[in-house]
């Protein structure tokens, strides 16, 4: 590949010096005349404008703690964690054809359908931001449907991780779940309990889907769909353990 670089005036010291390089990774450089080190494909892909950053998916039953790796993930990696309850929210305030279609199925009290939330991903994912740094989708997709529609679409991930939890754990973080209506943050009275605030804890609620029997259903839901997800990243999928303490859980992710 042969890329100009600008600004240089002495061809000498635009020349690329090799820093490093190992097996498994690419090589590092540095422009002759102290540069800025760099990624030559990364490089080239800034001037393509294609994304740089890693595109991730993140995948687990309820409670299997997606929420807590992904704020490690967004941390570690700088990516833009995308649900799609945002995202879909974030169309509906800025009035979008999207948002518009989506409001109206919910106004009726009817999910809104795979095709439209596709697109209202799919519309998330070409911002700038995204393209810049690189994606982390939280539980997304979730049926084969979904993720037949994503391949579709030609949204492809490179790492797609499941995090695995035995049900009667799940069960037991589930009914001990709190959630703070204001931030969106996710407590649980024994594994993370909430600040000594008494004011957060006044707020804290207890959603009705977090109890035994209404998980009981989301489980049986999420084992029905989940194999067929799978079937679309068996080249890229990652099983982590997502039973031991969540700091073991993140370096291993």
């Amino acid at each position: 590949v042969l890329v100009a670089l600008a600004g240089v005036s002495d061809a000498s010291a635009a020349r690329p010096v090799l820093l490093r390089q190992g097996r498994s990774e690419p090589a590092t450089l540095r422009l002759r005349g102290g540069g800025i080190p760099f990624n030559p494909m990364t490089f080239v892909k800034k001037c393509l404008g294609q994304t740089t950053g890693p595109k991730i998916i993140i995948a687990g039953a309820p409670a299997s703690g997606k929420g807590t790796q992904c704020e490690f993930i967004q941390k570690e990696f700088g990516v833009v964690h995308i649900s799609t309850g945002d995202a879909l929210r974030e169309q509906v305030r800025e009035g979008t054809d999207l948002g518009k279609m989506a409001e109206e199925y919910m106004k009726k009290g009817e999910l809104v359908p795979d095709s439209v939330i596709i697109g209202i991903v799919k519309a998330r994912l070409a911002k700038n931001d995204c393209q810049r740094n690189g994606w982390l989708l939280d539980g997304f997709p979730r049926t084969k449907g979904q993720a037949e529609a994503m391949v579709q679409e030609g949204i492809k991930a490179d790492k797609c991780i499941f995090l695995q939890v035995p049900d009667n754990v799940l069960i037991e973080r589930c009914e001990g779940r709190r959630t703070d209506p204001e931030t969106g943050k996710i407590y649980h009275l024994k594994f993370n309990p909430p600040p000594e605030d008494d004011l957060v804890k006044r707020r804290l609620v207890h959603r009705s889907d977090d109890t035994k029997e209404a998980m009981v259903k989301r489980l049986e839901q999420y084992h029905k769909n989940v194999g067929s997800i799978r079937d679309y990243y068996k080249d890229v999928s990652v099983d982590i353990d997502g039973v031991q303490d969540k700091k073991v859980v993140a370096e291993a992710v």
